[in-house]
């Protein structure tokens, strides 16, 4: 029986146990399965001093150092992939199968970030004689992260990752609910022989350690996934004293369905993706508008395929969708789909939560949902899906583009034409195009409009923990050659 793991605190490269009186839950049961530490002032004080220490070092550390460490992590993590996943699905429910995968592509993220450390390429601008611009790329220093519950492990990789690769420390606040992932990228970190304070990972409560890590001198960057209404809060505090913003925030991803694609496929596709991580996932494909002439055969393939999922504890083999990872999940969408059949909506499919112990939500398809109802304009965020009818590609681009949130957006259709409009008029930071996929490790990712600032992965994934510097160099060329013709 692999054991959830002891939750510490890590500072300057060492363990740190402190006061903990914060229960963390296995959703699956509402059974404690472990107690998180709470860093306290003292606690942040140390971190911050550690992460300047970390820093002065680690950003003269030669970036092909800096990739052996990330992919030395990287190789400790997928030899451990059985105890972190196990871990994963204790503490977030996701089946177990999904929190290996979770486990694979926080890897990735790690060993892509180790390859653009080598390529943070400056550039030399043509130029008169005697005079030389040069742009270079360097660390911006100490970052304060914070990472989200609906993926423990793969999120706080991105920022970790991105952080190290590009010579900056970084303090870390995990998420209070789901804190082992972080741990576990911290213990491979360690054991591959990260330098102490480059790597700081606190827990405790979210808006105290934020209010006073943003605030510090030593602060350089915020990086910060999460809700649209706390990244607002954030940049504004960081505002206050010029702290630049790396923000991935909310999202309400529409799907457009043209009447020229496999109906069938496309919606079994779809059912299975929206209910990935039981919904819990900013790009998850949530408000479908589907041409009107497949409409009723989309509606129908998708709810079959929802009431047929298999829904239980993560850890029982066969389980595609586990628990909601909280009871404010569980409560938030009770209240969306009861406020969308008030409003005339079709319930389709589940809406209600399962009787059984744990936070389970059944599977929920509603149907010609009217544009007034909250869920229209609200990210559920959990396991509920919206298909209304639309009459043309203008119409469902006009529906697509209705909310503030501009962070994923998916098209089903096989016409290069109605593909092509799609993706110069909706309005998103990432267009997929007959795949559900959204983001990739060598794909930039982020949002447009509330969805947030700036992008992680790609090429751009380092630009943001980096500063750009020019330059510009003038040599007394006349002064050289007179020194040189009386020699």
């Amino acid at each position: 029986m692999i054991d959830y793991p002891d939750l510490q605190l890590y500072i300057g490269g060492a363990w740190r146990k402190t006061r903990s009186d914060m229960p963390v839950v296995n959703p699956a049961t509402e059974q404690e399965i472990g107690r998180l530490p709470r860093a306290m002032a003292s606690d942040l004080d140390d971190a911050l001093g550690a992460a300047e220490r970390g820093f002065r070092a680690w950003r003269r550390t030669a970036p092909s150092e800096r990739a052996d460490v990330l992919r030395c992590a990287a190789r400790l993590m997928r030899e451990r992939i059985d105890t972190i996943a196990h871990a994963i699905t204790l503490e977030h429910g996701k089946p177990l199968a999904q929190a290996r995968l979770e486990v694979i592509r926080g890897c990735e993220f790690l060993e892509w970030d180790a390859g653009e450390a080598v390529r943070t390429y400056g550039r030399v601008i043509p130029s008169a004689q005697g005079t030389r611009y040069i742009v270079h790329h360097q660390p911006i220093g100490t970052v304060a992260a914070f990472s989200p519950w609906n993926f423990p492990l793969s999120q706080p990789a991105r920022k970790i990752g991105g952080a190290i690769a590009s010579g900056c420390s970084i303090i870390l606040k995990a998420a209070e609910e789901t804190p082992a992932g972080a741990l576990h990228i911290a213990r491979a970190l360690h054991d591959a022989g990260l330098p102490p304070g480059v790597l700081n990972l606190v827990f405790g409560d979210p808006a105290e350690i934020s209010d006073y890590l943003i605030p510090q001198d030593q602060v350089r960057l915020v990086a910060f996934t999460g809700s649209t209404n706390v990244g607002r809060h954030l940049t504004t505090l960081a505002s206050q004293h010029m702290t630049p913003v790396l923000m991935e925030l909310g999202g309400h991803a529409p799907v457009i369905v043209c009447d020229d694609v496999d109906v069938q496929d496309a919606a079994v596709m779809s059912a299975n993706r929206k209910m990935r991580n039981a919904g819990q996932v900013c790009t998850s494909p949530t408000r479908f508008f589907v041409d009107e002439k497949v409409f009723d055969e989309f509606v129908e393939v998708f709810a079959e395929r929802t009431r047929a999922l298999h829904v239980g504890d993560g850890m029982t083999p066969g389980v595609e969708m586990g628990p909601l990872a909280n009871g404010r999940r569980v409560a938030a969408l009770i209240e969306l789909v009861e406020d969308a059949a008030a409003s005339g909506a079709r319930l389709v499919a589940g809406g209600k939560r399962m009787d059984r112990p744990g936070y389970f939500f059944e599977p929920t398809v509603l149907a010609n949902v009217p544009s007034g109802a909250r869920v229209m304009s609200e990210e559920p965020f959990g396991p509920l899906a919206i298909i209304n009818p639309v009459s043309s590609l203008d119409e469902a681009i006009a529906h697509a583009n209705a909310v503030p949130f501009g962070l994923a957006a998916y098209g089903f259709t096989h016409s290069a034409a109605k593909a092509d409009q799609m993706v110069e008029e909706v309005e998103c930071g990432n267009f997929s195009i007959n795949t559900l996929e959204a983001s990739l490790p060598e794909t930039p990712f982020g949002g447009i409009k509330s969805s947030g600032y700036g992008r992680e992965g790609g090429s751009e994934g380092l630009h943001h923990y980096m500063t750009v510097k020019n330059v510009s160099h003038i040599m007394k060329l006349e002064a050289a050659s007179a020194k040189s013709s009386g020699d």
